[in-house]
């Protein structure tokens, strides 16, 4: 056993006596609390389960109602507004949902508008059991979540695939933006089988109103967040009602602006949206030297080419009916961003990327005796970004397109869920989905016209069929199970070279051969989820997950400048499968509040990227010679073991002036091994912290820091160890009502978030190029949000 998951052990067992000592202080508190004194905020998640349960507003927090009510008493439970609240929400309270089977980790508005953050990756890189992979701090950066990324993480936004070409190098941006986004849920688990087997380490799901699902909030509607009731269409609004927003932030260490505005407006039966957004950074300060192999090259303070600017846009409606309602979205996401590190530098390398994405939606309540709901998805996606520097660094006109990703998809997903029945033994929900979805993908590069391999991989595609089941088991009103499966076919269409040189032995020339794999993945899942005393509840699930290789896996076959690699696809990979157990146990309710999950999950065939060491240039026959600067990886499967939990909790210790003051820590740790012992690579560190808080109906003033260990367990070819560091936190942030008088809005809040303020040199060590990139040093972020 390793001397950091010895420690990481001590560390687990010592947070979890913390966590006994505040529970049993909580617990002994609880009674003493004035409980009117903190609202907690209501949580609604949306991506962990088909099954979607009618929500009764009330104010307790997070807890989805189950109700054996008929389909009638539900919906007027649905109309009926909840009652006027003692205390207005507060923001800062850790959010912790308790009704799902696994680990969710919910990011709301209020704290994306305080965070910030260019990429998914950076919004959340602190979040217990998350990192982001940081190639390009604030340009690209996808999130990794308990050590897992690119092919085993899925990204959606409004129910349908983020797509883009994120998943195909660590380099490329998601084309989703925390500036125009309205809640962000992490989810572990099973509900990897509602979205594919590609998401086999976990869904992040990014939510915003391109789509409404509802009419404006200050227009009388006859339905409540999709659910119609069965008012007559006459009850719906028949005046307009217009609702904006406005997001604005400027930092100081990259003397970035952004800026965004949001429209909401609705009249009879329709909804609209539209919403335009821009980002500008310079690049950014950093503490230190960012080259820990070449000390020569001047930096200036700031991490040479590390500038950004992205911009979008998107309008959307709907168009409610009895029973439903149906809508459409077209979104626009154009970035343009620098790549850090030496060979960046250098050659100025930049990726100038554009989306155009479709997106439909829809959802019905047949009036029906077996069917509750149909639900819907649909996207249509254009790609392309061009990967642009210079072809030598010494002649400023060599400057080009040096390739070009492209990326035509399409999906559609459709949902059944089926009204309750009693089976004696258990109240049953069931809900089936259907999945079907296809892609295009090129990468050319002009440098190499008319080669036998030009790019990184010639034109391939892919088809993906799937189908699914949820069934819910409501045994009692504390004790509930879920079963889960999932079956789906993939075909893969593409071209690999005869490995292993451009000529083989007897000089017979190197020839492309059409591959053509199929493979078809089964995955299934059951859980329990069960009340415990003291407001807890306890969860156990097992699942097994088999996914198939993507088509980076299987037939890259060349030079990838912006990553200094030489990519080699494997096109005889098998598929991959995982058996896991997770066990957690969570509190949402009361002054201490908490969750902590334990995890293990061995992987058959486990898929990675492998760096050999041998260097390569722009050709399979350059791999080996003198002076080559791309690492050769290649795709690789064996066994391997990933270990891990995680933990965090909040306290409210007791009021203070007006206010609630209180404690909160986090810890999380992930070890992963092949079945030899050795380390899989870019693995996340053991990582702790913890900070103070005060909050009242208004103001938020937090101080956190987070340590993150030296991470010395790392794979045995072309992987170095990464010092640890300790990131410091410090945010002031204000919301109140505004008087309409004073120039519109109704609503404002602002404030003041301080990052790095230890000016630490932090290196990330899941990032392929953190021995020559450092993230942001210390820096100063104000922002303002104003609703009208």
């Amino acid at each position: 056993m390793s001397f950091e998951l010895r420690r990481a052990q001590r560390l687990g067992g010592a947070s979890l006596l913390l966590l006994g000592a505040a529970a049993t202080s909580a617990f002994a508190q609880e009674p003493a609390q004035d409980k009117s004194s903190t609202e907690i905020p209501s949580v609604t998640v949306t991506a962990p389960s088909p099954i979607v349960r009618r929500v009764v507003p009330t104010r307790s927090p997070v807890r989805v109602a189950r109700s054996g009510r008929s389909r009638s008493q539900q919906r007027t439970a649905e109309a009926t507004p909840a009652a006027p609240a003692t205390a207005a929400s507060q923001q800062g309270v850790l959010p912790i949902v308790t009704n799902q089977f696994a680990t969710v980790t919910v990011v709301p508005n209020e704290e994306i508008r305080r965070e910030g953050g260019g990429q998914l990756g950076d919004l959340l890189f602190s979040k217990p059991g998350i990192t982001g992979s940081s190639f390009a701090p604030g340009a690209s950066s996808r999130p990794i979540i308990r050590g897992l990324d690119v092919n085993r993480v899925g990204i959606v936004e409004n129910g349908t695939n983020a797509n883009g070409a994120s998943d195909l190098g660590e380099d490329h941006f998601v084309p989703i933006d925390p500036l125009a986004t309205n809640q962000i849920e992490v989810v572990r688990g099973p509900a990897a089988l509602r979205y594919g087997s590609t998401s086999i380490g976990g869904v992040v799901s990014a939510t915003n109103n391109r789509i409404p699902d509802a009419l404006p909030s200050c227009a009388p509607s006859f339905q409540t967040y999709g659910l119609p009731t069965k008012a007559p269409l006459a009850a719906a609004a028949t005046s307009p009602c217009v609702t904006a927003e406005t997001r604005t932030a400027f930092s100081s260490v990259d003397r970035g602006v952004e800026s965004g505005v949001l429209l909401d407006t609705g009249g009879g039966n329709f909804a609209f949206h539209a919403d335009a957004y821009g980002r500008t950074t310079s690049d950014y300060a950093i503490p230190g030297y960012p080259y820990l192999n070449d000390p020569s090259r001047p930096v200036n303070g700031r991490q040479p080419n590390s500038a950004t600017r992205s911009d979008g846009a998107s309008i959307g409606g709907s168009y409610f009916f009895q029973g439903g309602y149906i809508g459409a979205s077209i979104t626009q996401n154009d970035s343009l961003y620098h790549i850090p590190g030496i060979d960046g530098a250098d050659h100025n390398t930049r990726i100038d990327g554009h989306q155009t994405k479709i997106n439909v939606k829809g959802e019905y309540h047949p009036d029906a005796a077996a069917i509750d709901a149909v639900r819907f998805w649909a996207g249509a996606t254009d790609y392309r970004h061009n990967e642009i520097g210079l072809a030598d660094p010494a002649d400023l006109n060599s400057d080009g397109i040096r390739q070009t990703f492209t990326n035509k998809e399409q999906e559609i997903r459709t949902e059944v869920q089926l009204m309750p029945f009693n089976a004696r033994f258990a109240e049953v929900t069931t809900a089936l989905g259907f999945q079907v979805g296809h892609q295009e993908l090129t990468a050319p590069s002009p440098d190499n016209p008319g080669t036998l391999f030009n790019g990184l991989w010639d034109p391939n595609n892919n088809t993906r069929v799937a189908g699914y089941a949820f069934n819910e088991f409501k045994f009692t009103e504390a004790t509930r199970a879920q079963i889960a499966g999932r079956i789906e076919h993939v075909e893969l269409h593409g071209t690999t070279p005869n490995f292993p040189a451009d000529y083989l032995p007897d000089g017979t020339p190197q020839v492309g051969i059409a591959r053509n794999p199929s493979f078809t993945p089964k995955s299934g899942s059951i859980g329990l989820l069960q009340d415990l005393p003291g407001g807890m509840v306890g969860s156990i699930t097992a699942q097994y997950v088999e996914r198939a290789p993507k088509a980076a896996e299987l037939f890259s076959r060349g030079a990838h400048d912006a990553t200094a690699t030489f990519d080699i696809g494997n096109p005889n990979l098998t598929i991959e499968t995982a058996k896991s157990v997770e066990v957690g146990v969570r509190k949402a309710t009361g002054p201490f509040r908490f969750e902590a999950t334990v995890y293990y999950t061995h992987f058959d065939n486990f898929i990675y990227r492998r760096l050999t060491g041998v260097m390569c240039d722009d050709d399979f026959a350059s791999c080996g010679t003198p002076g080559a600067e791309l690492n050769q990886a290649v795709y690789s499967q064996r066994n391997a073991n990933f270990r891990g939990g995680e933990f965090q909790s909040q306290l409210d210790v007791g009021a203070f002036r007006g206010g609630i003051w209180g404690i909160e820590n986090q810890l999380d740790f992930v070890r992963a091994t092949f079945t030899d012992g050795t380390n899989v690579p870019r693995i996340p560190p053991l990582r702790m912290g913890g900070g103070v808080f005060w909050r009242d109906d208004n103001w938020l003033m937090r101080v956190n820091l987070l340590h993150a260990f030296a991470q010395n367990d790392v794979a045995v070819i072309a992987e170095t160890p990464t010092a640890g560091y300790n990131l410091l936190k410090a945010e002031v942030s204000y919301k109140t009502k505004l008087d309409r008088n004073w120039f519109g809005a109704r609503e404002m809040m602002a404030g003041i978030v301080g990052n790095n303020l230890l000016n630490a040199n932090i290196r990330n060590s899941v990032s392929y190029t953190k021995d020559e990139v450092l993230m942001p040093g210390i820096g100063v972020r104000a922002f303002a949000n104003f609703k009208f």
